[in-house]
């Protein structure tokens, strides 16, 4: 008798069946058994937001979660944001604003952002700001993710960082 159970997820829109244990988490289903590594783990205590993936529509933490609670879920990661070698908006508009040094943070920032953008496509920075508090980035100084979500959202950066 076998311990593991069977998931079906969508993810970037493709189905997938993951057979596993079911203390195992979604981020490392995601990492291990569909090989999607742009979900990092950093604290693995929910805290820093490197995990944060998108699951039907709503921003959630996968080293928290396990795969069995996604299961018949539609999941979006960072893989899932691009077009091939096209970015999409929201990447564009990082990458113009100088909004990420080492990348680690990076996938888990514009996992919350996606589904900010989702919610209010026009966001002021205090909104910005509360949905992003919640992800830690240790190199860069957060207004230029703050002005890269303006950027994104067809909005000027704010005042005080206009390059």
């Amino acid at each position: 008798m076998s311990d593991k159970m069977d998931v079906q997820l969508r993810v970037n829109g493709a189905p997938y069946t993951a057979n596993v244990e079911p203390r195992k988490t979604l981020a490392d289903v995601l990492r291990d058994d569909l090989g999607l590594t742009g979900t990092h783990i950093g604290c693995e205590h929910g805290v820093c937001g490197a995990c944060t993936v998108v699951m039907d529509g709503e921003a959630v933490r996968s080293c928290l979660m396990f795969a069995v609670q996604a299961r018949g879920s539609e999941i979006t990661t960072i893989e899932g944001l691009a077009n091939g070698d096209e970015l999409n908006p929201l990447q564009q508009a990082m990458w113009e604003s100088h909004g990420f040094q080492c990348g680690f943070c990076t996938p888990g920032f514009l996992m919350q952002i996606t589904a900010l953008l989702a919610e209010n496509p026009s966001p002021g920075e205090a909104e910005i700001r509360e949905a992003l508090s919640g992800n830690i980035c240790r190199c860069t100084g957060y207004q230029s993710i703050v002005d890269g979500v303006l950027r994104a959202a067809g909005q000027p950066p704010t005042l005080s960082s206009a390059h």
